[in-house]
């Protein structure tokens, strides 16, 4: 038997919504569009739902729209069905009633952050237990403590014990045997990097070490290394080294591929800052490619690094990308379309209506508040009184007729150039909502259970 489906909505969405709903043809379910009596869907809210809707017989079950405000368990338990949120927006709708089991599963994941603070020799212990606090709530699962050449670090010890004391695991990164030795001694999970000859370092404490080539870029010397290591029966991850862009980086990569290959069972590790830091792109990409590679070659451990401005995000961005690749390869799919939190300067789908569809939701409007939207062909601003396309959200000033209303036209200045930013880079816009920059710049995430608050412009319209 065919699922029972309605769809609420407010009453200027409704024809578009019943059109999109024809258009994907049968979708193995009956549906209903139910105008609950609202101009724009956002508005409703519990109560009007309670109050006006009276569902058809046989109802399975109820979508809302994304922006509905109001409680899904009050309204599930007074019409005996259930009630969920759908997307925000309804372009989305065709893939979100089109996806099994829900929204994908981003809990998991398989890949190791190691997030080195590089000049933690240079840091008081209390800034050294701040930035680890950071890292730790960005994804880091190991919180390195870089140490520099020729740079004395006397709190190694107690840096070490005071994030150990706090639960978080911790390694310990220098070319000192002596520096290794004060971290192992004060109990560092994992030492980096050792080679062939500074191994034995590694058979008189518990910590893990991080092995790399004796020679840069030599596979047999990290092979050495790694026999040496197995023959002690000790634990060890091994580095291969990637390598900067026009420094081996080609062939670094190819080092992983065949470390993979000669050893499949050897616990790796790839330090990703030779890329994200060295290189003038967003980081946000590299760390997606490189996050890939691992996720084929089953690279468990990543090694971080943030020093460059343009990285600050770098950790959530390794994180929130190795979750997306886990889900992606338990459903043997690509990883696309299970989390946007990487897209962060243009989207998939920026544009939620056609210029065909808001010049007919703006024949609909009748009173003079002021909607904007985005299509292909620029910033569009309409109400009663007119309707607006323009790519430059400059040439609208002369035409909004707000020059003795400040409120109003701060409210309008802002709004435009936020739609207009949007336009120009390919992102979504939604009125009176922020950018969604994924994890590059975080967004606090709304209550949906509650309206939102009147703005800054029209509370000091209503306190005049």
């Amino acid at each position: 038997m065919a699922e029972r489906l309605v769809l609420l909505t407010g009453h200027l969405a409704k024809a578009r919504l019943e059109k999109l709903m024809t258009a994907l043809g049968d979708t193995g379910a009956e549906w209903a569009v139910i105008d609950i009596g609202v101009k724009v869907a956002a508005l409703m809210s519990e109560q009007i739902v309670l109050r006006r809707l009276t569902l058809p017989e046989g109802t399975d079950r109820v979508v809302l729209p994304g922006r509905f405000r109001g409680s899904l368990e009050t309204l599930s338990a007074h019409f005996g069905v259930p009630f969920e949120r759908g997307p925000d927006e309804l372009a989305d709708l065709p893939a979100y009633l089109g996806r099994p089991g829900g929204p994908p599963d981003l809990s998991r994941y398989d890949i190791r952050i190691f997030a080195e603070i590089v000049d933690a020799s240079m840091l008081s212990l209390d800034r050294i237990v701040a930035r680890a606090d950071t890292l730790a709530a960005a994804g880091a699962n190991v919180i390195d403590l870089g140490c520099l050449p020729e740079t004395p670090f006397p709190l190694l010890g107690e840096a070490v014990a005071a994030l150990k004391g706090r639960g978080l695991s911790v390694s310990v990164d220098s070319a000192s045997r002596e520096e290794l030795e004060t971290g192992a001694r004060a109990g560092a999970d994992y030492l980096l990097s050792l080679d062939e000859n500074s191994l034995p370092l590694a058979f008189d404490h518990p910590a893990v070490p991080v092995l790399i080539p004796s020679v840069p870029g030599d596979l047999d010397s990290l092979g050495r290394a790694i026999e040496a290591a197995s023959r002690a029966n000790i634990r060890f991850i091994a580095d291969p080294v990637l390598d900067p862009i026009h420094f081996g980086f080609a062939a670094s990569l190819g080092r992983f591929i065949e470390a993979r290959r000669r050893w499949p069972e050897v616990e790796l590790l790839m330090g990703t800052g030779n890329l994200t830091e060295l290189t003038d792109a967003d980081s946000s990409g590299v760390t997606a490619v490189l996050a890939g590679l691992c996720s084929e070659l089953e690279i468990r451990n990543v090694l971080v690094v943030h020093v460059s401005p343009h990285t600050v995000r770098t950790v959530e961005e390794h994180d929130r990308m190795r979750r997306i690749l886990f889900a992606a390869r338990e459903d043997n799919a690509l990883p696309r379309g299970y989390d946007a939190s990487l897209l962060q300067v243009h989207d998939r789908k920026p544009f939620t209506a056609t210029p065909e569809d808001i010049d007919a939701l703006a024949g609909e409007v009748r009173d003079a508040n002021f909607r904007i939207m985005t299509a292909e062909d620029g910033v569009h601003i309409f109400n009663a009184k007119g309707h607006e396309v323009v790519q430059d959200a400059f040439d609208l000033f002369p035409k909004l007729g707000v020059e003795a209303d400040g409120a109003h036209a701060f409210y309008l200045g802002a709004e435009l150039t936020k739609a207009e930013i949007a336009w120009r880079l390919g992102k979504r816009y939604a009125q009176d909502e922020p950018l969604s920059f994924g994890v590059a710049a975080p967004t606090p995430e709304g209550d949906r259970a509650r309206l939102a608050e009147a703005g800054h412009t029209l509370r000091a319209k209503k306190e005049r």
